[in-house]
């Protein structure tokens, strides 16, 4: 029965690991030019703070959950990894907020500061930050599952196992 639970924490945290990188790499690889009016202008990842904290939020959770694969199932830092996987989780929390705030500006525009939605101009970018969203949003969803029951292993509420 450990190993199976073993076995099922490890796989949720590869497809964590999985999700966190894809969404990064999708991120930084997504540019796209275009014209308008003769004005040639270029959408880039970079060219945002907070989708450069995204990737940066994404990456740092990719490279957190890939170290915790190695611990070893009888370390005593897994006690370490609860509270770890709490930061963790909040940091990419407030990576995906803040890429979906901008990625919300740039695709319906703000009437109130007189910014105009720019996904009518750059549909690849936007669609390539939209994937981007979805798969750290997964790796969020994944990162809550573990969070969860990391809190349940360590904590025990129903005190279901004797000492």
């Amino acid at each position: 029965m450990a190993n199976t639970k073993r076995l099922c924490t490890l796989l949720l945290r590869l497809m964590a690991v999985a999700a966190t990188l894809s969404a990064a790499i999708v991120m930084v690889t997504s540019h796209e030019r275009s014209n308008i009016l003769g004005l040639s202008f270029e959408a880039k990842y970079n060219h945002t703070p907070a989708f450069r904290y995204f990737v940066i939020a994404n990456a740092i959770v990719t490279v957190y959950g890939f170290l915790v694969l190695f611990l070893p199932s009888k370390s005593q830092l897994w006690r370490l990894v609860v509270a770890l996987d709490l930061v963790f989780t909040m940091l990419l929390t407030s990576g995906i907020s803040a890429a979906l705030a901008i990625g919300s500006v740039g695709r319906h525009g703000n009437s109130y500061a007189g910014w105009l939605p720019i996904c009518g101009q750059v549909p690849k970018y936007c669609d390539q930050v939209k994937g981007a969203l979805i798969a750290s949003f997964v790796g969020l969803l994944i990162y809550a599952v573990l969070l969860l029951y990391a809190i349940h292993n360590a904590l025990d509420p129903l005190f279901l196992h004797k000492t």
